[in-house]
């Protein structure tokens, strides 16, 4: 009547295993550690980097823990954090001599102290959040007279197409700052035109200004427009960190806007801090150009002449300089999807871009018209522009899909497509606070919030176990049991672990308990009416399990609703209460039912339990099942 198949236990037994195996890395804890990350993609982290790290710190009189090199980065582990302090000022000095331009990311991490072999099995600790272990905190300048700039260029164009459409003819369009000139050579061609630009950009206001024999038309954006615009640029800033910061798998990120033109970003439990402050600090945004190949562009490239009205200068990733012309044909914004991927005949890694319905149309018209001629793809990070590539347009390319290549390495390929994916910056942005953060309630506060749990644990586990004698030691066990097993999941999700979280484990462990209480009082209930030891240990996980089922869903109902609607702090509250809900379940009747048979299912002849006192209330007396 009471005892488990095989294949039952070996579940238990399974389940013990992967939990403590995967719980255990929390025992560990962290040490503090330098990383140092190259500060692009095209550069390489090899032995003799990590032999330059090593004599750095050897040359500073700092003694580290332990230092090696993986694939993306180099990390040094130390044994306090003042040597953690010491050593990445070091290491910033000595791999970074120009701070404009540095080679190198030198940033703080916590690594753990998990042996090898749990690292093998890709057994983590969980991650903690900014109340308790800290992270990484940024904060953003956005520059809005670049998005207004921006907008201009992109203003400019617009009307350079539009004016061609209606047949107005133009002696040229500049943009100057913020403002678009446009010249004519008579009155009646630009009242045309201003006409036109009246009808068709409402964000424009115009104004006359005579130009010697020329007439000149000036538009600027509208004061409501502008502030449209800053707007617009920021909440799409906003957006594409979130977008980055999904990519690079960080859990419950807090990024808001801070005045009128920052944003802060924070971003707890991160590990990779120092791919984080990369990701974040570039901002990258994919321009579409065509190469101007007039005489004087040919000169300048050679540094025998000046850049021609109209056009920039560029570098391709060799160094060869290239002269773009300013107008814009397509932004990042007309993308749709950037993958990574592989020439299909020399091999090369490549980046695959889809452009949407406009930008595609846009850029086959131009392709369709500058057959023979060549296409610069600018690739701008951190407000410096590069030539990714600039190919000869051999045919007209339509369908949206274009390919770009460059002499780029594999990973270079996947960080760009990463950010150009995440999606285009609306305006340029740049860090100017970085740190690393500490607990903000302070380390004797992490300390209360585990000793809280700690404590419930004990004070529940004595209870049960003066109550219900052997079977409180059973509910305790499998309460111990339910703990690991939230401990593990957390892990293997990789969550982050907050105080709210841990007031939720906290509350878990006595809505846990719960379960194993009703269980204990319908035993005790059918041991009042006479039942066999046997038949009541069967009948009391039974006809339990009905309660035990309505009390959790509706419970696991109002942690969802916290899931879906709440944010932050609450969010983190609502993981853990939920899943502690689901581990309570299988520990409460399925792992406890399995020590009660392990323990008394073998007896045949079984007469009493040991479940504390079963009151007799028609005897008028009470008697002891042990």
């Amino acid at each position: 009547m009471n005892r488990y198949p095989v294949w039952k236990y070996a579940i238990i037994l399974i389940a013990l295993v992967v939990g403590g195996l995967y719980a255990l890395p929390n025992f560990f804890g962290e040490a503090p550690a330098v990383q140092v990350s190259v500060a692009k993609a095209s550069m390489k982290l090899d032995a003799a980097a990590l032999a330059r790290v090593e004599e750095v710190l050897k040359t500073a009189g700092i003694a580290a823990d332990a230092v090696s090199l993986d694939n993306t980065s180099i990390k040094a582990r130390f044994a306090s954090t003042d040597v953690q302090l010491q050593a990445k000022d070091a290491l910033q000095k000595a791999l970074n001599p120009d701070a404009a331009e540095p080679a190198y990311v030198v940033a703080l991490n916590l690594l753990s102290r998990s042996p090898a072999w749990l690292t093998a099995l890709h057994a983590s600790p969980m991650y903690l959040g900014l109340d308790l272990r800290g992270g990484v905190h940024f904060m953003l300048q956005v520059d809005m007279q670049a998005a207004l700039s921006k907008k201009a260029e992109s203003l400019a164009g617009d009307i350079r197409t539009t004016l061609r459409e209606k047949n107005v003819r133009h002696s040229g369009i500049n943009r100057n700052g913020q403002t678009i000139e446009i010249r004519f050579r008579d009155s009646q061609t630009l009242e045309a035109a201003k006409r036109v630009i009246q009808d068709q950009f409402t964000d424009l206001v115009t104004a006359e200004s005579p130009e010697g024999a020329e007439f000149k038309l000036v538009a600027s954006i509208k004061p409501a427009s502008a502030r449209a615009v800053q707007d617009q640029a920021l909440k799409q800033n906003i957006t594409t960190l979130h977008n980055r910061i999904n990519e690079l798998g960080v859990a419950e990120p807090v990024i808001q806007q801070q005045g009128l033109d920052r944003i802060v970003v924070q971003l707890p439990g991160v590990q990779d801090t120092a791919k984080a402050k990369d990701i974040l600090g570039r901002t990258a945004t994919l321009e579409i150009r065509m190469v101007d190949e007039g005489t004087e562009a040919r000169a300048a490239e050679q540094g025998a002449g000046a850049v021609p009205f109209g056009s920039e200068r560029y570098l391709e990733r060799n160094g060869t300089p290239v002269i773009v012309k300013k107008q814009v044909i397509l932004t990042g914004d007309n993308l749709t999807d950037a993958q990574p991927g592989f020439d299909s005949q020399t091999q090369e890694p490549t980046v695959n871009l889809t452009l949407d319905a406009k930008g595609a149309r846009i850029f086959r018209d131009v392709t369709r018209e500058n057959i023979n001629k060549r296409m610069a793809i600018v690739l701008f990070e951190k407000g410096k522009g590069e030539v990714v590539t600039a190919p000869v347009i051999r045919s007209e390319i339509g369908g949206g899909r274009v390919q770009i290549s460059g002499r780029m390495t594999t990973m270079e390929a996947n960080d760009t497509a990463l950010l150009l994916r995440a999606g285009s910056l609306a305006a340029p942005m740049e860090i100017i606070e970085e740190r690393t953060i500490g607990p903000s309630l302070g380390a004797e506060n992490i300390s209360k919030g585990f000793h809280s749990v700690a404590w419930g644990f004990s004070a529940v586990v004595v209870f049960m176990c003066l109550y219900y004698m052997l079977f409180g030691v059973f509910s305790s066990v499998a309460l111990a049991f339910n703990l690991l097993m939230l401990v593990a999941v957390l892990s293997m999700l990789q969550a982050t672990l907050t105080l709210p979280g841990m007031a939720a484990m906290a509350l878990v462990l006595g809505m846990a308990i719960d379960s194993n209480v009703l269980i204990n009082e319908r035993v005790r209930e059918e041991l009042r009416n006479g039942a066999s030891a046997q038949a009541a240990i069967h009948a009391g996980y039974d006809r339990a399990w009905a309660t035990i089922i309505d009390s959790n869903v509706t419970t696991l109902i109002a942690g969802l609703a916290l899931l879906a609607f709440g944010s932050g702090p609450v969010r983190g509250f609502a993981v853990v209460h939920c899943l502690g809900i689901l581990t309570s379940m299988f520990s409460g009747v399925f792992f406890s039912r399995g020590l009660v048979n392990l323990w008394y299912g073998r007896q045949k002849k079984l007469k009493t339990v040991s479940i504390g006192t079963v009151w007799r209330p028609d005897a008028g007396h009470q008697t002891t099942a042990d």
